[in-house]
């Protein structure tokens, strides 16, 4: 519509909170929006009559809109106004199709995310940090979360643990430290095929090149780590996918390997904090800290939404970073320190180890593997994986392809996440996966 056919007295609004200068320049921001580039808008002394307010509410909102580029304002010359970009309408993010019953891995019970004793941990230091805890922080972390770290890991992990290093999770302290091998020459890594597909991509990204290695019943087979690969990237404690420890065997033969080629061993503590038929076996960097970099976080203990891990890695192979909010970092010590933490992970094994017995009883004569631990098992099939699992989707059951998580197709199976699944869903979602299966 041009400027001159426009009836500005009836089109303009005056509303809402500020002076009215500054109403009139939200106004007129959006009756713009709908004119061709150069046209005219009243006069001042015109605009002013139409609305009843004095010229100088007028003069102020052009002066603001020309300042921003909405209107071209030249003496003697009606003010215009001045197009600078096609208005596109924000689309709306298509809705996410959740699946009635979600079995994929990766997630803990967000059900059981302990809110208000999280709570009273951020409002506890909100009120007793130091004002000093307000500046820039420190790319390694809080003093108090790292010392804090220390000393859990070490009393449950047997973990040595001399500087422990703050991050957003396993996924950013193993992409630092590929850079810092990458930095040293070591431009090859090995990884468990299968595994996490996400720190095979991070470590990718990095410019590492990715050397898979097969995964058996022992856990990484060590003998087929390639000629000139000098780091290695496990889960000992409970291999993703396949649920396997890494036998003691293997575990002897991962060290002597990593003295014999000067190497590095990247151990992500996966699922360490969920086994449920005996203690967790210690880590491997309790035994030869100058060989082993371990990371963990909270992600699969209370929620990857909070982005908090950390790494304790060899002082040659560390890397500048970014930590988490500090406030979060605090949060997470008074949280450990005041045994909160311990008493949520052992409410959480209860939970996560009768749901996995139900879950096993609930699909029947099933082949499941997968030691008694963490948040998944593996279903082993007899027909193809992907139809199963577009099946189980029409179903509204989400499922995992173990393909998903390997660099070349192999048997078929499913990887059955229970940690977010309600306990009175079980005994459905396997009942709809048992049809899907066939």
């Amino acid at each position: 519509m041009a400027g001159s056919q426009t009836n500005w007295g009836v089109l303009l609004e005056l509303s809402g909170p500020g002076p009215k200068h500054e109403q009139l320049a939200r106004a007129l921001r959006t009756a713009i929006r709908g004119l061709e580039d150069g046209a005219a808008v009243p006069p001042s002394r015109q605009l002013a009559a139409d609305l009843g307010c004095s010229r100088w509410v007028v003069t102020q909102a052009y002066a603001q809109l020309v300042a921003e580029g909405y209107l071209d304002g030249r003496t003697g010359s009606a003010t215009r106004v001045r197009r600078v970009g096609d208005a596109v309408a924000a689309k709306q993010p298509a809705p996410i199709e959740r699946p009635r019953y979600d079995l994929a891995p990766g997630l803990p019970d967000l059900r059981h995310f302990p809110r208000q004793r999280w709570a009273d941990a951020v409002r506890g230091v909100l009120t007793t940090v130091p004002h000093t805890d307000f500046g820039l922080p420190d790319p390694a972390g809080h003093p108090r979360l790292r010392a804090t770290l220390a000393g859990y890991l070490r009393r449950v992990r047997g973990a040595a643990p001399g500087e422990v290093l703050i991050c957003g999770g396993v996924t950013d302290g193993v992409t630092r430290v590929c850079r810092a091998l990458r930095a040293n020459g070591i431009t090859r890594l090995a990884v468990e095929d299968p595994g996490w597909t996400r720190l095979r991509r991070a470590a990718a990204n990095t410019g590492m090149g990715i050397d898979p290695v097969p995964v058996d019943g022992e856990g990484l087979d060590v003998g087929r780590i390639p000629s000139g690969t000098r780091a290695v990237l496990v889960t000992p404690a409970h291999q993703f996918p396949t649920g396997t420890v890494l036998s003691p065997r293997r575990r002897a033969e991962l060290m002597t390997w990593a003295r014999d080629v000067d190497g590095l061993v990247l151990e992500d503590d996966y699922d360490a904090e969920f086994r449920y038929d005996r203690r967790p076996v210690g880590t491997l960097q309790g035994t030869d800290p100058g060989r082993v970099a371990l990371f963990g976080s909270v992600s699969k203990t209370l929620s990857p939404a909070l982005g908090l891990g950390w790494a304790v890695v060899p002082p040659q192979w560390t890397s500048p970073g970014h930590a988490p909010p500090v406030l979060d970092q605090l949060a997470l010590a008074a949280f450990v320190e005041s045994g909160g933490y311990d008493r949520h992970l052992r409410a959480a094994r209860l939970r996560y180890r009768a749901r996995r017995d139900r879950l096993v009883d609930a699909l029947g004569p099933a082949r499941l593997s997968g030691v008694a631990a963490g948040l998944h098992l593996v279903l082993h099939l007899d027909r193809d994986a992907a139809a199963v699992v577009r099946e189980a989707r029409a179903k509204g059951v989400k499922v995992a392809d173990l393909d998903d998580y390997r660099v070349a197709p192999g048997e078929p199976a499913l990887v059955l996440g229970y940690g977010n699944l309600a306990d009175n869903a079980v005994e459905a979602a396997a009942r709809l996966l048992r049809e899907a299966v066939g």
